[in-house]
């Protein structure tokens, strides 16, 4: 029988209270997100509440009553000697303030455009049901990622439900009717197709048509030569083809998920920055976050409560519990979204005084090579901090909107000893990719070697690294007729 050892063993973890993983989590969500985020708390927690600009009657609140030795103390939800009421709004705005216009939503969603056009379809009741899983399977572009047959085991497993590939696939050609046209497509080249097929029948259109069925592969790689042998076409033609592909959608779905489209807007910034007279006044959008407070009724049932444990039955001092429960979880809370502020408006802060010459005016080019780590030896705080508070949010500046992911960028040193942000070098790539011979695209080899004329010693490989980093293809796909 093997010999058994007892050993001790030291470790040192780091185990986050359900406050601080509360914060992390509000930290991590724009304004938009939070909104839902407090209305979602509202609704499962009885003691929070919402008030307006009215001061509050807290008269009968100085009077704490002394417990010896209570677990339940009201001091655990008095902040100098009054309930937390704290104002969410940062930037202070009262009612005759000058309101902004702020970006909104006024349109619909993606799938709730898809669901309705299918209530104009003749389909019957269960292949409705149908479409509607096959719609929830769509992504965000437009595309229908997963094959049928994974489908139609889901629906066996989840829906019990028996339904062929065939079935399915019919569904599918109905969905793909809809619009956005290349909608539930399952690949570029059906997409495309999808979408030239609803074309007016020219001459470009139909060989555009035919080229994308039959040389899809020599279209994606660009070999000219093959698909004007293969179709025995001249490059007018060819171009002319290739002109009504170009204008087609490779991602459907953005169409209507587009941030840019003005109906359908839901970027909300989280920040304001106005230049006034030379002077940047930082301000943080609350403008439609309510404000919270601890309802009083529990507080004075928690009160009557301290007064009087000697006498309370079995059934009160398990509503009380539940009372106290609730109420840690509101002050938690409330602290929360407090702590959230301080932590949004310090690191925004601190992004604008690095940046202070760029956010002046919006000169790109003054924009200084800064990282994540920068902003955490400015703050304090930690850099996986900084990380959740410069994702997913956005400054509204009066040059633009901006995701604060955009101020930051690697440095490097030009050869006269001059550091320089990453961000100016890939403009510089864009401008030479911009104005070069599309007959004849730069190679990677051949920008590395400009950029180097130009004082930039940036190698082949990171200049692979930038142009992917931009979405620009390499020189073979840019080529041109």
């Amino acid at each position: 029988m093997p010999s058994q050892r007892l050993s001790l063993q030291q470790k040192l973890l780091q185990k986050l209270s359900p406050q601080q993983i509360q914060v992390i989590k509000l930290l991590e969500i724009p304004t938009m997100q939070l909104e839902q985020r407090i209305k979602k708390e509202l609704e499962e927690n009885p003691v929070l509440e919402m008030i307006d600009d009215e001061p509050v009657d807290q008269s009968d609140e100085s009077e704490n009553s002394e417990s010896e030795s209570d677990e339940f103390s009201l001091e655990d939800y008095m902040d100098d000697d009054e309930i937390p009421t704290y104002k969410l709004n940062a930037n202070n705005y009262s009612k005759d303030d000058k309101q902004v216009d702020m970006p909104y939503s006024s349109g619909i969603s993606f799938y709730e455009s898809l669901t309705e056009q299918l209530g104009l379809t003749d389909l019957n009741d269960q292949q409705k049901l149908l479409a509607e899983y096959i719609i929830g399977n769509i992504d965000e572009d437009g595309y229908l990622r997963r094959d049928l047959l994974s489908i139609s085991d889901d629906l066996a497993f989840t829906l019990n439900m028996n339904v062929t590939e065939q079935e399915l696939e019919e569904i599918l050609e109905v969905i793909q009717e809809f619009d956005p046209a290349g909608i539930g497509a399952r690949s570029l080249q059906e997409c495309l197709l999808l979408q030239i097929q609803r074309k007016k029948g020219t001459d470009a259109t139909l060989l555009a048509s035919k080229i994308l069925q039959q040389s899809f592969d020599e279209f994606t790689k660009k070999h000219y030569d093959k698909i004007l042998h293969k179709f025995e076409i001249t490059e007018d033609q060819l171009k002319e083809a290739f002109n009504e592909i170009l204008k087609l959608n490779p991602k459907p779905g953005g169409s209507v998920n587009n941030p840019q489209n003005s109906s359908n807007q839901v970027i909300v910034p989280d920040f304001t920055l106005d230049n006034i007279d030379g002077e940047l006044i930082l301000s943080l959008n609350q403008r439609n976050v309510p404000d919270l407070r601890m309802n009083n009724s529990y507080m004075d049932m928690l009160k009557g409560y301290t007064s009087n444990r000697k006498n309370a039955t079995k059934n009160q001092k398990e509503a009380v519990q539940f009372v106290k429960q609730k109420l840690d979880s509101a002050k938690w809370f409330i602290d929360a979204i407090k702590q959230r502020q301080q932590t949004l408006l310090v690191t925004m802060s601190e992004i604008i005084e690095f940046q202070k010459e760029y956010f002046k005016e919006g000169d790109e080019t003054k924009l200084r090579p800064m990282i994540l780590k920068d902003i955490a030896d400015r703050t304090g705080l930690d850099i996986s901090t900084i990380s959740r508070v410069s994702n997913s949010k956005y400054i509204q500046t009066h040059f633009g909107i901006y995701p604060l992911k955009y101020f930051f960028s690697e440095g490097m040193q030009k050869d006269t000893g001059e550091e320089v942000s990453t961000r100016e070098i890939k403009k510089i790539l864009e401008e030479c990719i911009g104005n070069e011979d599309k007959r004849k695209p730069l190679t990677d080899d051949r920008l590395a070697k400009i950029l180097k004329e130009k004082s930039y010693p940036i190698a082949r490989r990171t200049v692979a690294k930038y142009r992917e980093q931009l979405g620009i293809p390499v020189a073979r796909l840019r080529k041109e007729l």
